[in-house]
């Protein structure tokens, strides 16, 4: 059965590995220090699918306040296709609603077709005029 939860400080070392192996091309590797701050920051923030008791996903879900973001969609390639990212935004995104959020955005990395087109079938769009400028520190 999947059962999709937040993340336990003990299930930050798989996450770390699942973003580095099956995350997609990224700008910045998962660091294990950058997902115990986030955890600590914001305990709700980092959802994790388990499948069998499998960690097989994971999902940032983070909210500033103002802006609800979507950051490292992450499936175990040997669960694709199962409604493993499905089950992980549709909890993202109930946990936008009940923060306030009027809109949610997630981070594709340029070229990442597979994850382009699972966002456009949840029914995202592209948005063309806000470009974000970023900086690797």
């Amino acid at each position: 059965m999947l059962v999709i939860r937040t993340a336990t400080g003990d299930d930050l070392p798989a996450v770390v590995e699942l973003w580095n192996t099956d995350g997609g091309p990224t700008r910045h590797a998962g660091q294990l220090a950058e997902a115990v701050v986030l955890v600590q920051r914001d305990p709700d923030a980092l959802l994790v699918a388990e499948l069998d008791g499998v960690l097989v996903g994971s999902l940032v879900a983070g909210w500033d306040g103002w802006r609800f973001h979507l950051y490292r969609l992450a499936v175990a390639s040997a669960y694709r296709r199962r409604g493993v990212a499905t089950a992980l935004l549709d909890s993202a995104i109930e946990r936008a609603g009940a923060l306030g959020a009027v809109a949610v955005d997630a981070m594709v990395h340029a070229g990442n077709v597979g994850a382009e087109h699972f966002w456009e079938r949840a029914g995202f769009d592209l948005s063309t005029g806000d470009r974000r400028w970023s900086k690797v520190l």
